[in-house]
């Protein structure tokens, strides 16, 4: 993420790039060398020396609140790549602090910025209520990608880093209060910690009666049937993310680790029954001409500029982030304990 989004900034015309962190010469050499602009391994060096106005995080989450609340106290407005931070009430720090210095805080939700995954939360609200949504992100990850997985085990669990993407999209699909949240995890490898698990899969229920359930599992143990299920259920209907090519589950069979694979919806299929006052029957909606990974970054970043340069009111994202990460933590907090968690 942290590529795509330098890359986004040095094609932007409204930003200039001028730094790249990473205590790693090695993470950050290549990158630096191929944009022509400075490297530092310390936040802190990269403040003093270029003084920028703005700061983009998109290291391992466990560094997210930290360089937030040090960017934001520089007097930069921040860019923070889900999830803003580790526990609610440091999020909820950071969102306190950049409206009370006047800056803006944006978290990385890619799929906000994404049309065919708005127009499935879009339609997804004219299916009446209560609404049953079910999703899944399940990855196959093998040498580096495994590796990453790994890294980011040491802080949280899949069903931290990746569910904040998918109960956002929930949440924004309901727009009513989560109320209680289960779950179940499974440690699937003795290659993370003993108090870690790679497999997670949580169920939250809403005030209107909505109910959303997700699942990720991170590894190379973990398979490729059905590891990506998005599909939303009314009263009214249903919409679902499919592949309509030819190979159906088998076009997808490789590509489960693929990151611009996480986002891609191929087609929108739409189910209505009659009785909700719409035409019976079924639709499919081509998405084929869609962004791509790359596009969804710069697609962030123009947000992030349109926010600054327009003073926008960010209070609602900022409440949406806080939420969604109150949501997964709670399923965590569910895994360790073996208790339903009451959000109320």
């Amino acid at each position: 993420m942290g590529s795509s989004h330098a890359r986004a900034y040095h094609t932007s015309p409204g930003f200039t790039l001028i730094g790249l962190v990473a205590p790693s010469a090695r993470r950050r050499g290549p990158l630096a060398a191929e944009l022509g602009v400075g490297e530092f391994d310390t936040l802190d060096a990269a403040l003093e020396t270029t003084a920028p106005d703005a700061v983009c995080i998109a290291s391992y989450p466990d560094t997210h609140f930290a360089y937030a609340k040090r960017a934001i106290e520089f007097g930069a407005h921040v860019f923070v790549e889900k999830p803003l931070a580790q526990t609610v009430r440091e999020a909820e720090e950071i969102a306190a602090l950049a409206v009370s210095r006047g800056l803006k805080a944006v978290v990385g939700y890619i799929l906000r910025v994404h049309p065919a995954w708005k127009e499935f939360i879009r339609i997804a609200r004219t299916l009446g209520k209560p609404l049953v949504m079910r999703m899944n992100l399940n990855q196959q990850s093998d040498g580096a990608s495994w590796e990453t997985h790994k890294s980011l085990m040491k802080s949280m669990s899949p069903i931290v880093d990746c569910g904040v993407h998918y109960v956002d999209v929930m949440c924004q699909m309901t727009r009513s209060r989560p109320v209680r949240v289960q779950a179940i995890g499974a440690r699937l490898t003795d290659e993370i910690a003993s108090d870690m698990y790679n497999y997670g899969n949580l169920h939250v229920v809403f005030e209107d009666g909505s109910a959303g359930w997700y699942e990720a599992g991170w590894g190379p143990m973990m398979s490729e049937t059905a590891f990506f299920v998005k599909d939303v259920v009314g009263p009214g209907g249903s919409v679902s993310i499919v592949d309509p090519s030819d190979g159906g589950a088998a076009a997808r069979a490789t590509a489960s680790a693929d990151i611009d694979a996480h986002t891609k919806t191929n087609a929108l299929l739409v189910h209505r029954v009659a009785a909700h006052g719409r035409e019976k029957g079924d639709k499919l909606i081509d998405m084929s001409d869609e962004p791509g990974h790359q596009e969804l970054c710069d697609r962030e970043q123009a947000f992030f500029l349109d926010a600054i340069r327009g003073d926008a009111d960010l209070s609602d994202h900022l409440a949406d982030a806080v939420n969604s990460l109150r949501i997964v933590l709670a399923a965590d907090e569910s895994v360790r304990t073996g208790k339903v968690v009451s959000l109320a």
